[in-house]
C-alpha cells in the first residue's frame, strides 16, 4: 500500500473545512490560522522584503489575504492592498478579515486596470479552489499583471486560475514562486499544469487530520519511494537467472530500432534475469553492439515470434513497433499470449484504431496525453482537463492498470482506490526515448513477478527519480533516455 500523502478534490477539502468548524473551531479563527501560516512562509522565504502588494478577490481566499495584509502592517511592512471585490460586498469571515486589515491601518484600494503593483513580493489571494469556469475580468487582467511584473509571488491555497481538481489552467493562472495550501492537499497542485504554476509547494494542515475522516477517500496519494523497496526485495543468495524472470521486448519495425533497444537495455539494468528482443532483422547488429546481454532475434512476422512468446514470463510491446502489418501481427500475438504485458507507443495507437481485440489477463498501458485522447476518442485538452477521470475511463475500457504520463504522472485502475501520483521528474525528461526506457523498467518488474499495479507505481517512481539523479549530476539540458538506466539500477538496489 502506498503510504504517501493523500490528495483530495476541492469539494472534499471544503467538506473538511465545514467539519472542522462544526467540531468547534470558529471559521474566522481557522482563517487567521491559515493566514498566519502563509505569512510565516513569506517572511522565511523573503526576509529582506519591506513591502507587499496583496490582491484580494472574494470569499475565504480573499479573507486569508486581508488577514495577511494586517499581519504585514503590524510587522511594519508597507502594504498595498488591492481589492477586486468592493469591501461592502464582502460578507461573513471575509468581511471580518477586511475590517481587521482596515483596523491595522491598511488602506484598501479598489483595483483598476491602471493599477501599478508596488510591493517587492506579491500575495495572490484572488481566486480559490471554488473556481470552475474560465477566469473573467477583472480577475483576468489582475492575473496577467501579476505574471508580467516579474516579482516573487506567494499564492494563497492555490494559484488563482488553476483548477484544484485537474491542474488545468482555466483561461489564465498565476505563476507562483510559492504556494501555501491548507487542510488537505489538492490533486491539481501536482498534475497537469499545476507543477509549472505552483512553484514551491508548502502544505499546512492547520491542525486538521484529513485521514481521520475515513469516508472522504482521497482521489490520489503522492508516490512514496517505499514502493520501490516493496517491489524489489532482496534476492536469496542462491538465486540464478531463471529465478529472475524472462522478459520479451517486441518492437523496432524496419527503420525504427532505437526505441526497442532502449527498452531492452533498461529492462536488463533493472534486474530481469533474461531479456529477449524480437525486432526487425536489420537491427540485430545494433543490438549486439549496444547491449550484448540482450538476446536479440530478427523476426519477419508473428509466426516467428511464437516460440519467444512461449518462453517469456512477461512482454513489452510497442516501442518502435509501427502501425503496419508487421506491428499489427506481432501485437495481436503478444496480447493473445496470456502473459503479463506492457503496451506502449504504437501498441496504443493500434489499440485506439480498433485493429486489435485481444486482451491479456494482466497488463499495463502507458499513454501520454495524446495517446490517451486517441484511446478515448477525444482530444488532448479534454484529457488534461480531467487526468484522473481520463485514466479511470481508459482503465475501464481496457481492464488494465493505466500509467498516464506527463507532469504529475498517475497510476491507477478502475477500482475506486486512490491513484498514485509521481512527485518526481524534471523538464530534462522532455526528450525522445524516455517512454521506451519506462516501458523497459515496467517490463523488468513484471518479469520478476511484481503485480501490475505495484510494478506500474514502482516503475514510474524509479524512472522519474533516476532522471532527477541524472540531472543532479549533469543538469537538465541534454539529458538522454539512455542515461537513466544506470541511475535506475542504483535506486533499485537501494544505493541511489
Amino acid at each position: 500500500m502506498n503510504p504517501g500523502r493523500p490528495l483530495y478534490l476541492a469539494e472534499q477539502v471544503r467538506e473538511l473545512d465545514r467539519r472542522t468548524i462544526a467540531a468547534g473551531t470558529e471559521g474566522f479563527a481557522l482563517m487567521q490560522r491559515a493566514a498566519q501560516a502563509a505569512f510565516r512562509v513569506l517572511r522565511a522565504r523573503w526576509p529582506e522584503a519591506r513591502s507587499l502588494s496583496v490582491l484580494c478577490g472574494a470569499g475565504n481566499n480573499a479573507g486569508d489575504g486581508y488577514v495577511m495584509a494586517a499581519l504585514a502592517a503590524e510587522e511594519g511592512l508597507a502594504v498595498q492592498l488591492l481589492a477586486l471585490r468592493p469591501v461592502e460586498r464582502l460578507d461573513g469571515d471575509a468581511a471580518r478579515a477586511a475590517q481587521l486589515a482596515a483596523s491595522a491601518g491598511v488602506a484598501i484600494t479598489p483595483w483598476t486596470a491602471q493599477a501599478v503593483l508596488e510591493g517587492e513580493v506579491i500575495v495572490d489571494a484572488l481566486l480559490g479552489t471554488g473556481l470552475s469556469g474560465e477566469v473573467r475580468e477583472p480577475f483576468l487582467g489582475a492575473i496577467r499583471r501579476i505574471n508580467a511584473v516579474g516579482r516573487p509571488v506567494l499564492s494563497v491555497d492555490i494559484p488563482s486560475g488553476l483548477c484544484a481538481d485537474s491542474g488545468a489552467v482555466l483561461g489564465a493562472a498565476v505563476s507562483a514562486s510559492i504556494t501555501v495550501t491548507f487542510i488537505g492537499d489538492k490533486l491539481g497542485l501536482h498534475t497537469g499544469a499545476g507543477p509549472a504554476r505552483v512553484g514551491e509547494l508548502r502544505f499546512k494542515r492547520l491542525g486538521v487530520d484529513a485521514e481521520a475522516h475515513g469516508d472522504l477517500v482521497p482521489v490520489a496519494r503522492l508516490g512514496d519511494e517505499a514502493l520501490i523497496a516493496g517491489a524489489l526485495p532482496a534476492r536469496p543468495r542462491n538465486a540464478h537467472k531463471g529465478d529472475c524472470g524472462h522478459l520479451l521486448v517486441i518492437g523496432g519495425a524496419p527503420g525504427f530500432g532505437g526505441a526497442a533497444l532502449l527498452a531492452a537495455e533498461a529492462a536488463a539494468r533493472l534486474g530481469a534475469g533474461k531479456v529477449s528482443l524480437a525486432t526487425a532483422p536489420e537491427h540485430i547488429t545494433a543490438s549486439l553492439v549496444r547491449c550484448p546481454e540482450v538476446m536479440v532475434h530478427g523476426v519477419r512476422g508473428a509466426p516467428e515470434a511464437v516460440p519467444l512468446l512461449e518462453a517469456a514470463d512477461a512482454i513489452v510491446v510497442g516501442p518502435g513497433l509501427g502501425q503496419g502489418p508487421w506491428g499489427q501481427g506481432l501485437l495481436q500475438a503478444a496480447l493473445a499470449a496470456g502473459k503479463p504485458l506492457v503496451a506502449d507507443a504504437d501498441a496504443l495507437n493500434l489499440l485506439a484504431r480498433g485493429r486489435i481485440q485481444a486482451r491479456p489477463p494482466a497488463w499495463i498501458v502507458t499513454p501520454h496525453p495524446g495517446e490517451a485522447a486517441r484511446l478515448l476518442g477525444g482530444d488532448t485538452a479534454s484529457v488534461q482537463g480531467d487526468r484522473a477521470g481520463s485514466l479511470r475511463a481508459i482503465a475501464a475500457d481496457f481492464a488494465a492498470v493505466v500509467l498516464l504520463k506527463g507532469a504529475g504522472s498517475l497510476v491507477g485502475e478502475d477500482d475506486g482506490a486512490p491513484l498514485t501520483l509521481c512527485p518526481f521528474g524534471n523538464p530534462g525528461m522532455a526528450s525522445g526515448g524516455m517512454g521506451d526506457v519506462l516501458s523497459g523498467i515496467l517490463g523488468a518488474l513484471l518479469a520478476q513477478g511484481v503485480a501490475p499495479r505495484l510494478a506500474a507505481e514502482a516503475g514510474m517512481l524509479l524512472h522519474a527519480r533516476a532522471a532527477d539523479l541524472a540531472v543532479q549530476a549533469e543538469g537538465e539540458r541534454g539529458l538522454l533516455a539512455g542515461d537513466l538506466a544506470s541511475y535506475a539500477r542504483r535506486l533499485a538496489n537501494g544505493v541511489g
